[in-house]
C-alpha cells in the first residue's frame, strides 16, 4: 500500500510540479479551512460510496464547498442505490481512514474496482488539493495531472457536473 512518502516520491520521480504541506491532522471539511491552506478554492472533498449490492464502489471529488447528494447522483449517473462504504471497505480497497480519503488512494485499488468521478469544476489546468493517503499532509498539483496517474493506474474515470 502506497503512504504519505510514497505519493512524495512518485511525484518527485515523475517530475509534476506539486506543492507539499504538513498540518495536523484533520477529519472533515471544516477542521481543513482551519488549517489555513494557501489554496482554499483548490481544496477537494471526496466521498467513497458503495452500491447497495456491494459490487460497484465509487469515489466521488469534488470542490471543497459543494455537497453531494447521494440520490440525485444516482439518478443522474445511473448507478444503483447508494451510501458510504464501511471503514473496513475503505481500508481494504483504498488503504486509508476515515479522514484521510484520496484520489491517491485508487493507487492501492490493486483490483481497480473503483470508479473515480471527478467534478468538471476541476479542469484540468486547475490547481486540486487533496491529501497524499495520509490527513497529516496536503497536496497541490494540476487536476490533470492526477487524472493522469489514476488513469495510468486504471481505475475508470468519469467527469460530471455536480
Amino acid at each position: 500500500m502506497l503512504g504519505k512518502n510514497d505519493i512524495h516520491l512518485l511525484l518527485t520521480e515523475r517530475g509534476i510540479p506539486f506543492e507539499w504541506i504538513e498540518h495536523q491532522a484533520v477529519y472533515n471539511m471544516e477542521e481543513m479551512a482551519a488549517v489555513g491552506l494557501p489554496y482554499p478554492d483548490a481544496d477537494a472533498k471526496n466521498l467513497f460510496v458503495r452500491d447497495d449490492k456491494k459490487r460497484n464502489y465509487y469515489l466521488i471529488t469534488v470542490k471543497g464547498d459543494k455537497r453531494v447528494d447521494l440520490k440525485e447522483f444516482q439518478v443522474a449517473n445511473g448507478t444503483r442505490r447508494l451510501s458510504f462504504a464501511s471503514d473496513a471497505d475503505l481500508a481494504a480497497i483504498l488503504g486509508l481512514i476515515p479522514g484521510a480519503v484520496t484520489p491517491f488512494g485508487l493507487l492501492n485499488d490493486a483490483e481497480r474496482k473503483t470508479i473515480f468521478y471527478l467534478d468538471e469544476d476541476f479542469a484540468a489546468e486547475d490547481l486540486i488539493g487533496v491529501h497524499p493517503n495520509d490527513n497529516t499532509a496536503s497536496v497541490f498539483l494540476k487536476a490533470g495531472e492526477l487524472v493522469r496517474i489514476i488513469r495510468e493506474h486504471g481505475n475508470e474515470i468519469c467527469r460530471f457536473r455536480q
